[in-house]
């Protein structure tokens, strides 16, 4: 037997899934606070000073 299922029932579940997924995606791109952004980015400029640091100075030929 087949199970018998509420079209509507099935459609707004479906509405849910896909703004619960839009939801996923805009908090991860948007989602974060702003000390915590600024810390991410103020790590990321210590890391690459530290790498440019260590770099050999080398005379281009």
């Amino acid at each position: 037997m087949t199970r018998i299922i509420n079209l509507r029932q099935a459609r707004k579940a479906r509405d849910r899934d896909v703004k619960r997924a839009k939801g996923d995606t805009n908090a991860a791109l948007h989602g974060e606070a702003k000390p915590l952004r600024d810390a991410r980015q103020a790590e990321r400029d210590r890391a690459a000073r530290v790498l440019d640091a260590h770099r050999a100075d080398t005379p281009d030929e």
